[in-house]
């Protein structure tokens, strides 16, 4: 899968109808890695560059929710059954110096969406498994040890220049896309001109990674502990692993902080020594929160830490990361197929920073609770906290969920712009999740009617562009395509008052609509966001014009 980009022509970038692949990808960690995949599955040529030669063999995220555990398990990973996932039956608790409860949130229970709210993983592995989907496919070209230095484009086409380690040789890539998964220094972001928004939020925390040589009697499984003396939060690492984080205080090194010796100093509480653990890694680390404004120059994109930053309190960056690249994937293919123009990669921008930006806030809002150090402010937050808790009666907290910035999808239709609900249906012999037994990509969903019935024939002819299916949902014996065997899409569209849906590529719902004509508006509203071309058999204007 290694190109030697030493054979990279170094003139190519002069020739406007010659293009290496048609979407360089700097960065090859998950998010950058994953986008590649997804390209590379629809056949498209990709090639993803990587600055360190090796792989960093070291945690850094170590948790992710339901939603990317529904993306992966489009990959073939099963969150629920593989030995490098972790999930846990408890509460995710907060308490405070006293050990007694603020507040209770729900990490135990299975998401509308079809998975359980959190799991836990170790990074490394995660992303050799990626790197070996990716090597499967001959599409995508991995280039390691490859630093960008420059970015050009023109109205065809974006060059990608740069230089491998220990060469003085530099190669360029000329391409259709680039799109910078570079992290939070991004050179793509920065070359791309796209400013960065600082929401003036950051703390200095150590993470100590631990592997246990024995069973951990760790209760909870995951807590926080918001004792201002030192605030500290004790998760899961992933299979075999614990990771505690501390807060660093006015005035601490994080040099001295991070050293073995104040590690193992503040472990001590906790009874792990190093006759019974190993630390695997140890360093500070500061949360931030910024988000870049517009995450589209031209034929530039970015995505991930290069986009956005958030602290991780919600457990939500890498996951924020991974929509970007399932959002950015549906748009490229459609536009590397001419099934859409670049005008829909606009949308990229709105959707995700505004989902991301929920994300960002809420973060920051739990870091102010649990960064407190001043005694008397921490004990006016128990007090509040204890009697919202015994007010709600313990009731566990649901955890968080965003919707999208304006986009592609109808403002007005019930659940649209959020994640779609899965239930477990059966086709025949199958019975499964849906995702599994009806397929993925767009979906467009009647309950008891066919939504193939209820559309116009230039609708047809756009969602058949757009190679679509067609599904009728129905109760357990009903005449339909699949059986709604637990009763799942019943009771959610009687709660939005739809009886047909519109599922994107992505999984978020595009429309939902109680009758055939609120349907075709709806379609039409949908169809001018799209920019199909005159190839997709429809044009903005024309969708514009049919729902006038």
């Amino acid at each position: 899968m290694t190109m030697n980009v030493l054979n990279l022509p170094v003139d190519n970038c002069n020739t406007p109808d010659h293009f290496d692949a048609d979407v360089a990808i700097v960065g090859a960690g998950p998010v950058g890695t994953l986008l590649a995949i997804l390209l590379g599955q629809k056949g498209h040529r990709v090639t993803l560059v990587e600055r360190w030669k090796e792989r960093f063999e070291r945690p850094r995220a170590v948790t992710f929710d339901h939603e990317i555990a529904r993306i992966l398990a489009s990959l073939g990973i099963d969150s629920d059954n593989d030995s490098a996932i972790d999930y846990h039956d408890d509460f995710y608790y907060w308490r405070n110096a006293k050990g007694e409860d603020l507040q209770i949130v729900d990490w135990k229970s299975t998401s509308a969406s079809g998975w359980r709210v959190r799991y836990w993983f170790y990074q490394p592995d995660l992303e050799k498994r990626l790197l070996d989907i990716a090597a499967t496919l001959p599409s995508i070209q991995l280039i390691r040890g490859w630093e960008a230095k420059t970015l050009s484009q023109d109205e065809n086409g974006i060059c990608l220049g740069g230089q491998s380690e220990g060469s003085e040789v530099p190669t360029r890539i000329r391409a259709k896309y680039v799109v910078g998964a570079d992290g939070a220094n991004s050179f793509v972001r920065k070359e791309l001109d796209l400013g960065f928004v600082d929401c003036g939020f950051f703390y200095d925390w150590l993470i100590l990674d631990m592997i246990p040589h024995q069973e951990l009697a760790i209760d909870p499984v995951h807590w926080q502990l918001c004792d201002p003396k030192r605030p500290t939060t004790i998760v899961p690492g992933g299979p075999g692993r614990k990771r505690w984080e501390f807060m660093a205080l006015p005035g601490e090194s994080a040099e001295e902080l991070a050293s073995p010796e104040s590690a193992w100093k503040l472990m001590a509480p906790w009874g792990i020594t190093p006759e019974i653990a190993t630390i695997e890694r140890s360093a500070v680390y500061r949360f931030q929160a910024c988000y870049a404004q517009s995450w589209r120059n031209g034929r530039g994109l970015i995505a991930g830490d290069a986009a956005h930053l958030m602290p991780p309190f919600a457990g939500e960056g890498m996951c924020a990361g991974l929509r970007d690249a399932v959002a950015l994937n549906w748009r490229l293919d459609a536009i590397l197929t001419g099934k859409m123009t670049d005008e829909v990669l606009d949308s990229y921008t709105t959707e995700r920073r505004e989902h991301a930006k929920h994300y960002i806030e809420f973060s920051m809002e739990l870091g102010r609770i649990i960064c407190i150090t001043d005694p008397a402010e921490a004990a006016e937050r128990d007090v509040r906290m204890q009697a919202e808790l015994q007010a709600s009666g313990r009731v566990p907290v649901p955890t968080d969920k965003a919707t999208l910035g304006p986009g592609a999808w109808c403002l007005d239709a019930g659940h649209a712009g959020e994640l779609s609900v899965q239930g477990i249906v059966s086709k025949g012999e199958q019975r499964g999740r849906f995702d599994d037994i009806v397929g993925r990509g767009w979906l467009v969903i009647g309950f008891g009617e066919s939504p193939r019935q209820a559309l116009k024939a230039n609708q047809l002819d756009a969602l058949q562009q757009l190679n679509a299916q067609f599904v009728t949902v129905g109760a357990v014996g009903s005449p339909c395509d699949v059986e709604d065997v637990d009763g799942t899409y019943a009771a959610w569209l009687e709660s939005i008052n739809a009886r047909y849906l519109v599922i994107r590529p992505d999984f978020y719902v595009a429309a939902s609509a109680w009758s055939a004509d609120a349907l075709q508006l709806q379609l039409d509203e949908l169809l001018a966001q799209l920019y199909l071309t005159t190839a997709g058999q429809i044009s903005p204007c024309a969708v514009i014009a049919t729902s006038a």
